[in-house]
């Protein structure tokens, strides 16, 4: 199987059975994301207790990209640290954008590594992105 078919056997996964899209019943900040151009609409949820994301889940609606992407996301920040959840979600956009193609440097994106080509798709790097500036937005209240 070539590694193509691997990113998009991931993609597929995680649009068609998101693990982490339902309402979260211990969120204590939660933040709705539109891409006005295509129609997603996603609200996180997250549960950050002291400094850690305890855990992360999505409502909404979008293309297969943006709820991949979403579900991925907050599998990706659960666990960890508010700092590194920033840094994962700045690291994740500056591959998007192209400005970051070093492959030891982003390998800790792990499954999100599957949208990488998404920065050959003008069109769809918005679908890719919503879920990350929308953590970024929803993280900036959090110390």
């Amino acid at each position: 199987m070539a590694l193509d078919d691997v990113y998009t056997e991931v993609l597929g996964e995680h649009s068609r059975n998101p693990d982490h899209k339902h309402r979260l019943s211990a969120a204590t900040c939660q933040l709705k994301g539109r891409n006005p151009s295509c129609g997603d609409e996603i609200t996180i949820e997250l549960q950050v207790e002291g400094s850690i994301v305890k855990d992360a889940a999505f409502t909404g609606i979008g293309c297969a990209i943006s709820q991949a992407s979403t579900d991925i996301m907050a599998e990706l920040i659960r666990g960890k640290s508010v700092e590194d959840a920033r840094r994962l979600a700045g690291k994740f956009i500056a591959m998007i954008k192209g400005d970051l193609t070093d492959e030891d440097e982003l390998e800790e994106l792990d499954e999100a590594l599957a949208l990488k080509n998404v920065s050959h798709m003008p069109a769809r790097v918005k679908c890719a992105v919503l879920a990350w500036h929308t953590l970024e937005d929803a993280l900036k209240a959090e110390k």
